[in-house]
């Protein structure tokens, strides 16, 4: 089964020529690679966010293996749902599952279903997937979509994928695909972004976990960023680094309502 685009010509052009035009003014080609166990990168429209991800993803090597962990928009389907089998199109080419890796994290834990349906119109996944095309000609994915659920369920699941990371034997980069605080006003949004980073930085998920409810922030990929640290600390991640922050302010010149965009590396 190939999964189809939704968000092309919605968040991103949906001509190849576009496509690829728009990345590439947007990346920078001077950068050295670096590994990186897992990053955490926005998923807005490239205009807004692109630029931010975009500079990420210029700095970050890209495994052959990719799991990317994305938050749940639409509220369809499973509150953890993988898409395990078949293909994700793009206007760059069609992407592979990696159903083997996808078949041992399931394995690994019984929270997380095969669904189809929780990623048919969800954009969080899909307007990653592009600009790591851009950088990486080939490449497999473990999409897996994230509804809310409880603290002990985070971490059960980062083992999981931990584990099915050990097992395989090779690199294995996570995305977690989170904007940050949503439609306020831009000191606001800085002062909330900055607590919620500060514990990404310190790869504290159970501070993030707190900081999020404590302060009602409105960063939407919470969850996969809290299983991303939590699974990454037990691959050896011991530092993360901020690449680049900004708000959709930085874009339109409107700073009373924005929305902020942080692309974080983790090695």
């Amino acid at each position: 089964m190939i999964r189809q685009p939704a968000a092309a010509g919605k968040f991103y052009p949906a001509s190849k020529k576009a496509l690829e035009a728009q990345i590439k003014s947007m990346s920078n080609a001077k950068t050295d690679k670096e590994d990186a166990l897992a990053v955490v990168a926005p998923h807005a429209g490239y205009t807004y966010s692109g630029p931010i991800a975009c500079e990420l993803f210029s700095n970050i090597r890209i495994t052959d293996s990719v799991i990317i962990l994305g938050p749940n928009h639409t509220g369809i389907g499973e509150n953890f749902a993988i898409y395990g089998t078949g293909k994700w199109r793009t206007p760059l080419g069609d992407i592979d599952v990696d159903e083997e890796l996808s078949a041992v994290i399931c394995k690994n834990t019984g929270l997380i279903k095969n669904d189809i349906s929780a990623h048919a119109y969800e954009h969080s996944i899909e307007v990653q997937l592009p600009i790591m095309q851009y950088f990486k000609n080939a490449f497999k994915i473990v999409p897996i979509i994230l509804s809310d659920g409880d603290f002990g369920q985070y971490q059960q699941m980062a083992a999981a994928l931990a584990d099915a990371i050990k097992e395989s034997g090779g690199d294995i980069l996570i995305v977690a695909s989170s904007d940050m605080t949503h439609y306020e006003p831009r000191d606001n949004a800085r002062n909330k972004d900055k607590m919620a980073i500060d514990a990404v930085l310190k790869l504290d998920e159970k501070l993030l976990y707190e900081t999020v409810r404590k302060h009602d922030i409105s960063m939407c990929g919470y969850v996969p960023v809290i299983i991303m640290i939590s699974a990454v600390k037990k691959l050896g991640g011991r530092s993360a680094r901020l690449i680049k922050y900004s708000t959709s302010g930085d874009i339109t010149g409107d700073y009373s309502s924005v929305v902020g965009y942080a692309g974080i590396s983790i090695k």
